[in-house]
């Protein structure tokens, strides 16, 4: 594998950099929403499975309501 400066290295980063297909500001925006849908919807979720378990443990131990 070839050595290259510090100098051609930041060149080339700069020249892949141009080539990247940047998201739009409407594409980010719809991406940034989705994920926080998806986050909410998990916490939701996972708290009462967390819940559901947690009753279920205390049932078998016998100290259920």
């Amino acid at each position: 594998m070839a050595k290259i400066g510090p100098a051609k290295f930041v060149n080339e980063v700069k020249i892949e950099a141009k080539k990247v297909t940047w998201p739009t500001r409407q594409e980010t925006t719809v991406s940034m929403i989705a994920v926080f849908i998806m986050v909410f919807v998990s916490s939701i979720f996972l708290y009462f499975a967390d819940q559901i378990i947690a009753y279920l443990i205390l049932l078998v131990m016998g100290l259920g309501r």
